[in-house]
């Protein structure tokens, strides 16, 4: 069953031997996700799973290491963001190789 109203999409995916899934094509379409384009998986035990664009994150680590922490992430201490900032640009030198 899948619902989509405007700019929300609600749907679901089952996830196949290897722990695949498959994005539905309204996602792929309303991101913009291409064949290729980098994804960043987050999951925290308590508060779930979040799938988004590696781009994105990048933004986020950039604003981070601009002094920004504190208005991203008020709830984290500085130190605690430029890790996970620095972890972010980890990832992504990954994909570049």
């Amino acid at each position: 069953m899948e619902s989509k109203k405007d700019d929300k999409y609600m749907g679901s995916v089952k996830v196949g031997q290897k722990g695949q899934i498959v994005i539905p094509k309204e996602v792929r379409d309303m991101f913009d996700i291409k064949p290729g384009d980098t994804l960043l998986l987050l999951a925290d035990a308590k508060k779930g799973m979040a799938i988004e664009r590696m781009g994105v994150f990048n933004k986020i680590a950039d604003a981070i290491f601009n002094g920004r922490a504190k208005e991203i992430y008020p709830e984290h201490s500085e130190e605690e963001s430029i890790i996970f900032a620095n972890e972010i640009k980890k990832m992504g030198e990954k994909e570049q190789e």
